[in-house]
């Protein structure tokens, strides 16, 4: 077993270093943990959103579909929006980080875009989405959790 270690970090000249994938830490120790500490609470946010907006807009797409398909279909973005930042935070690793930074930004152009748009034409909006009123319906977080993500995947760029 010693000798498909060595011949696996044969090449790798990093091998044995501290700190390097290759001194026996698994390569995703190696990542930047984006979900670990105070990013912790965001993959659970994210997941919990995730998981709110999918299950109300498949309800709705496939019950109500007639009654507000704008509505309905925003909140279905809005739950891939959020899978995928809570994929990148789990995921972890520049690229990740790189990722989730640009979905985050577009979430926050989503809520604001859309927050003020059902202020603006109500009438454009006969059902609630997620991001409505800035996200009233759920305690104003859709606004403030793109905020929150920017700055902790901007303070993760530094660490």
């Amino acid at each position: 077993m010693a000798e498909s270690q060595e011949a696996s970090v044969a090449g790798d000249p990093a091998a044995g270093k501290p700190g390097s994938a290759a001194a026996g830490k698994p390569e995703s120790a190696a990542r930047t943990g984006l979900g670990q500490g105070p990013g912790r609470l965001l993959v659970m946010v994210y997941g919990v959103f995730t998981v709110a907006a999918a299950s109300r807009s498949i309800y709705q797409l496939i019950a109500q579909y007639q009654e507000a398909p704008l509505a309905y279909i925003l909140s279905a973005v809005s739950a891939a929006v959020y899978a995928f930042i809570t994929v990148s935070l789990v995921r972890g690793g520049e690229g990740a980080r790189k990722a989730a930074f640009v979905c985050c930004a577009a979430e926050l152009v989503g809520v604001l875009t859309v927050g003020t748009w059902t202020l603006a034409d109500p009438s454009a909006f006969p059902d609630q989405t997620v991001w409505s009123d800035y996200g009233m319906g759920y305690l104003f977080i859709p606004i403030f959790l793109p905020v929150t993500g920017l700055m902790w995947l901007r303070k993760a760029r530094r660490g």
